[in-house]
């Protein structure tokens, strides 16, 4: 899991496995493992990548 969410920057837009009701929401910070996002319906969530890999969301 910490590969994938490793490559996610500041910016990217995310959704989270478990908890689709949160919406999409967009990476804040990425820093040793500890990934924020600011999701829509639940606020800015400090996800620790060692146990949550977040769907990366590519929109055209």
């Amino acid at each position: 899991m910490d590969d994938l969410n490793a490559l996610l920057e500041p910016g990217m837009r995310v959704v989270h496995p478990a908890q689709p009701d949160w919406g999409t929401g967009q990476v804040q910070s990425n820093i040793a493992g500890k990934i924020t996002v600011n999701f829509p319906e639940a606020g800015k969530i400090v996800i620790d990548s060692s146990r949550v890999a977040l769907l990366p969301v590519f929109e055209s």
